[in-house]
């Protein structure tokens, strides 16, 4: 399996498709698939897979989806026309949880619909534009999608929906979406409700009502039809010649003839120039939209900005009152007329109050930085003393060190400290920096005298003393026994 990994291309695109079901996160080949990499993050800025539900689930197969209609005969395109496939030798369907565009049976018919495989699909490879997988822990959330029970279509009974899909890593930062994503609510928002409208038209015109019973709500008035009154002609048939009236009749008949067989080049005309006229109502629709969102923006930040020339003028007022007002008496007054502080005082004691901790923190920060730094200093001083001391002779070193804590004394370090202490024993004995440990000289007469006050116990010998035992090495080296033994055998 590792093999199989290894022969794909790198991706350089990711999304995540957020579903009913969980997320699902996708890697994109957008260098060997640009097309259909590039139709999908398109369809996805637009917010065309808002609210699409997974129309196609066959387990061990695959999960499809993309459809705005829910039926898996629609969707379109964001090139307007399907597009071509892109085939790679090193994409295969030879796994689970690769993603790849429909199509309507047909090569090069690719629109919106893309599915996801539950398995590997060899009869999928070459006929199928695969470009993207599924990859993390995200690949159960496909398979839960992909155990949902189905009707005989192969519909899910409880089909989960795509909420939205995010766009993490885009290759393509040249893509201009046709219309964003709030705009395509507001215009399918405004598209509801001119359908409700018509239905409700078309409710109320063929509502029949029954007009013979008494009633006096309003639910039920009649409504009031048209009277056309018909007008007689003003002309006497006696005294009209019969020749114009036949001519007159033969107009108006050549005239109906006329406008009742209409040629069917017209009604195509007609036709078009409907489409057309839908076309435009559609984009002034949009235009409209786009123009309510301009005038909702600038309306809030007009009222924005209204709103910052007011806090600014009670700003000046405040600021000229406090000017104007100099003694206790006019103060006392100002503020008995006012019976409590305006908005804008209390914002601006809250604000006050929030700057002043934030000072605290800030202060209590500094003055530990300080107390840091005044330690260091006095242990570089203290050190500094003790090489110094090192170096110099012993009576000299002594010496500086007492005129150096006498001028301290007498500038004020060391009156401060002693007022500080009040009277507390002091230690000035300053010898203690200038003492060098020193040992004595080691040489071979003290190595030899410790070596011979070494005490050496021999357990034998305690053994010999016990039982009355001489020792035969002190017998041997013993000359007085030696000479007793030589006059022994003179004699």
């Amino acid at each position: 399996m590792s093999n199989l990994y290894a022969t794909e291309p790198a991706t350089n695109g990711k999304v995540i498709i957020d579903t009913t079901a969980g997320e699902i996160e996708v890697e994109l080949w957008g260098k060997e698939c640009p097309k259909a990499v590039r139709n999908f993050l398109a369809l996805t800025m637009e917010g065309y897979y808002d609210g699409v539900i997974f129309h196609r689930v066959v387990p061990g197969f695959i999960i499809q989806s993309g459809d705005p209609t829910g039926t898996g005969m629609g969707g379109e395109s964001f090139y307007g026309e399907p597009f071509e496939d892109e085939i790679h030798g090193r994409l295969k369907f030879n796994r689970r949880g690769l993603l790849g565009m429909a199509n309507n049976g047909s090569r090069n018919s690719n629109t919106s619909q893309f599915f996801i495989t539950l398995d590997a699909a060899p009869e999928l490879t070459n006929k199928h534009t695969m470009f993207g997988k599924i990859v993390g822990n995200t690949i159960f959330n496909v398979l839960n999608i992909g155990n949902l029970d189905t009707d005989k279509e192969e519909r899910p009974l409880i089909p989960p929906k795509i909420r939205r899909i995010h766009i993490i890593e885009n290759p393509f930062d040249d893509i201009v979406p046709r219309i964003t994503a709030e705009e395509k609510k507001a215009q399918q928002k405004a598209k509801l409700e001119a359908k409700k409208d018509m239905e409700q038209r078309e409710r109320r015109a063929k509502a029949k009502k029954n007009t013979g019973l008494l009633s006096f709500g309003d639910s039920e008035e009649i409504p009031e039809e048209e009277v056309t009154v018909k007008k007689k002609s003003m002309t006497r048939q006696d005294l009209v010649d019969p020749s114009e009236a036949e001519h007159t009749k033969s107009k108006t008949s050549k005239m109906t003839e006329t406008f009742v067989n209409i040629p069917p080049s017209l009604k195509d005309l007609g036709k078009s120039r409907e489409n057309e006229a839908s076309e435009e109502k559609k984009a002034v629709d949009l235009k409209n939209i786009r123009a309510q969102h301009e005038r909702e923006k600038a309306g809030g930040s007009a009222a924005r900005q209204a709103e910052i020339k007011r806090m600014e003028e009670d700003l000046r007022r405040l600021k000229k009152r406090s000017g104007s007002v100099s003694d206790s008496e006019s103060d006392s007054s100002s503020r008995a007329r006012r019976k409590g502080p305006s908005y804008l005082e209390q914002e601006l004691a809250k604000y006050a109050s929030k700057r002043g901790r934030a000072a605290m923190k800030a202060g209590n920060k500094r003055g530990r930085r300080d107390e840091e730094e005044d330690v260091l200093t006095e242990m570089r001083k203290f050190s500094k003393r003790v090489m110094q001391a090192g170096d110099e002779p012993e009576e000299e070193q002594a010496e500086e060190i007492e005129e150096g804590e006498a001028k301290e004394e007498g500038t004020g370090i060391g009156a401060a400290m002693a007022e500080e202490e009040g009277g507390i024993e002091v230690d000035d004995d300053v010898g203690w920096l200038t003492h060098k440990l020193k040992f004595q000289v080691d040489d071979k007469e003290l190595t030899r005298r410790a070596e011979d006050e070494y005490a050496v116990i021999d357990p034998r010998a305690k053994a010999r003393d016990l039982l009355g035992k001489p020792d035969k090495k002190k017998l041997k080296g013993n000359p007085n026994r030696r000479t007793v033994r030589n006059s022994g055998r003179n004699r």
